[in-house]
């Protein structure tokens, strides 16, 4: 049954690509252009394919966009030496692509690596977000599980051999591991996702890009103060939904939000990092009313 004045052509996903610098974005869009606006961030070991059952939930109301970071999904960007795998450029690259697509306000979806580029989108302009949904999607030190430990010895020596030390972490069995890690049922998760990813993290180069990644990821934890004192500040409307078994980001993550933000709405599902592949409609309908709720 369709909402008023919506047509089953708005619900229709479209796949587009937009030219933004020397980066063709690659988005999947929904949705009347009129509407509110949502952009869905990924992370890692994901792209925009991580939203493909939570846009349709959505798009009778809402103008859904799903972008593929740079390094990405299909998202075509320029090699290593061209183009910095950082997430300050991930980040300026993305409030680009949301100018170039006149994207004056959005509530905002992160997860896991989209949630370190959100942070920096809402600091440089507070006023265009107007809601933020977090999946596993991190802002506190004590939310950083054990999974990190080898990534942090990185951080404190970047040396060749500590970089070496986490070639197995691109590679399509780590991915195969990060979907299934923590997850009670495995049959909920599609195996169509692990194996688009595993490609995809399997181009030449890819492996380097996202050792990159990794390494700049210490700017993020090194921001996390800024990050609170935007959320103190602004008080967004803000909804976390965790995967309580994640091994990189812990529940205590999530938690922390009640301190600077106490309306904040804070629930966890047995399941792990991604947990849209295995409770996708008990969480897109959570993401649903909240939206309803706080963006009009």
């Amino acid at each position: 049954m369709l909402s008023a004045g919506v047509s089953a052509a708005d619900l229709q996903v479209r796949h587009r690509f937009e030219q933004v610098g020397n980066v063709k974005v690659f988005f999947r869009e929904a949705g009347d252009p009129k509407a509110p606006a949502v952009l869905l961030l990924h992370g890692y070991a994901a792209s925009s394919f991580m939203y493909r059952n939570l846009i349709p939930m959505l798009a009778d109301k809402y103008h859904v966009i799903a972008p593929d970071l740079p390094g990405f999904g299909f998202t075509e960007a320029p090699p290593r030496g061209q183009y910095a795998y950082t997430f300050d450029q991930l980040a300026k690259t993305m409030t680009r692509f949301t100018e170039q697509l006149k994207l004056d306000r959005f509530a905002m979806q992160v997860f896991d690596y989209g949630a370190p580029v959100g942070w920096r989108m809402a600091l440089a302009n507070p006023g265009r977000v107007t809601a933020i949904v977090s999946q596993n999607g991190n802002a506190y030190e004590e939310g950083l599980g054990k999974g990190w430990a080898p990534i942090q010895t990185y951080w404190k020596a970047p040396t060749q051999e500590n970089r070496d030390a986490l070639r197995e972490f691109p590679t399509p069995a780590s991915i195969k591991w990060q979907y299934l890690e923590g997850v009670p049922d495995e049959r909920l998760v599609a195996p169509d996702a692990i194996a688009l990813e595993s490609m995809l993290v399997s181009r030449p180069g890819n492996a380097e890009v996202q050792l990159d990644l990794l390494l700049d990821y210490a700017s993020n934890v090194a921001q996390y103060p800024k990050y609170q004192a935007y959320f103190r500040q602004h008080q967004p409307p803000l909804l976390a939904v965790w995967g309580r078994n994640d091994p990189f980001f812990l529940p205590a993550g999530a938690q922390a939000w009640k301190r600077d933000i106490p309306d904040a709405d804070v629930r966890f599902y047995d399941t792990g990092h991604l947990a849209l592949e295995t409770h996708g409609i008990e969480i897109g309908t959570v993401i649903r009313a909240f939206l309803d709720k706080n963006v009009k």
